[in-house]
């Protein structure tokens, strides 16, 4: 559609539900896929993600491409999709070359794929992840945040509601845990909003919810990523437990950074977790 305007171009696109029924493209609990369809929403999460025109985003998953409308919809440099699901790279063909050279799908599993060889320049990641690897890609891109505050200029990331939880929890709450604090460690995070089963397509029988991570800048205490992983999972490896049983091997810095033998790890700060890291690799 070269002589239209991208807008119109998209716009000309036949329905999503249209598309997933031409080219059978079930959603499969296998592959963790639960639709969004409704435009609404899916333009209220690519306005979550701010001012794109200057960035390549990254889509997880894009199924049928709605999401991926709207981040075009929504002036981005350019989308690039990473699409385990043969029948969903067939069936965003249509996509690509509405998307006036804007949109690229690759076919490719996400979990092995690193992102920021596809791209120069400012990145963000915008994604309704499937279910079944989204803590796993988080870890990963916090690991290259970790390496790089400059690596991705956001993530607008969907979850599970309780996953979204464990993310954003403050220390002593019930979700906060291992992912509360590597997420919080590197990341100012906060839940956007939520989403109810009935918008998705099949329904899922959870809530989910939004999750926005900007990466902090010029954090002063960094020891290695493995070094706070290895800290959080002696913590709350045992997490009932007080931490001079769970985390033994770190019972000579408490005194020094200043933390009570008899407390749990849910009531550990970030920073604790990240000191007693450090003080344990040197």
């Amino acid at each position: 559609m070269p002589n239209l305007d991208i807008h119109d171009a998209l716009n000309q696109l036949p329905p999503l539900r249209e598309v997933i029924e031409e080219h059978d493209l079930v959603a499969t609990k296998k592959l963790g896929q639960n639709f969004l369809l409704d435009r609404n929403i899916t333009d209220k999460i690519a306005h979550q993600a701010g001012d794109v025109s200057e960035c390549t985003v990254f889509e997880i998953g894009p199924g049928p491409g709605g999401l991926t409308r709207s981040l075009l919809h929504a002036g981005a440099k350019k989308v690039v999709a990473i699409e385990f699901d043969k029948r969903a790279v067939k069936a965003l063909q249509s996509l690509v070359e509405a998307s006036q050279g804007k949109f690229e799908v690759i076919h490719a599993d996400a979990l092995n794929t690193n992102i920021l060889e596809l791209a120069d320049g400012p990145k963000a990641i915008v994604a309704n992840l499937p279910y079944n690897v989204a803590t796993p890609l988080l870890v990963g891109w916090l690991t290259q945040i970790h390496q790089d505050e400059n690596t991705f200029e956001r993530m607008i990331l969907m979850f599970q509601k309780e996953v979204a939880q464990r993310i954003t929890s403050p220390v002593g709450e019930k979700h906060y845990g291992r992912l509360g604090v590597l997420s919080q460690w590197l990341c100012d995070t906060s839940i956007a909003f939520d989403l109810p089963p009935s918008v998705f397509s099949p329904p899922p029988k959870v809530t989910s919810s939004v999750v926005s991570f900007y990466p902090k800048k010029n954090l002063s205490n960094k020891p290695s990523f493995k070094s706070v992983e290895k800290a959080t999972e002696a913590g709350f490896g045992k997490r009932r437990k007080m931490i001079r049983q769970s985390m033994k091997e770190y019972q000579p810095f408490f005194e020094e950074i200043g933390i009570k033998e008899t407390l749990r790890a849910e009531n550990l700060t970030v920073n604790d977790f990240v000191n007693l890291a450090e003080k344990k690799s040197l």
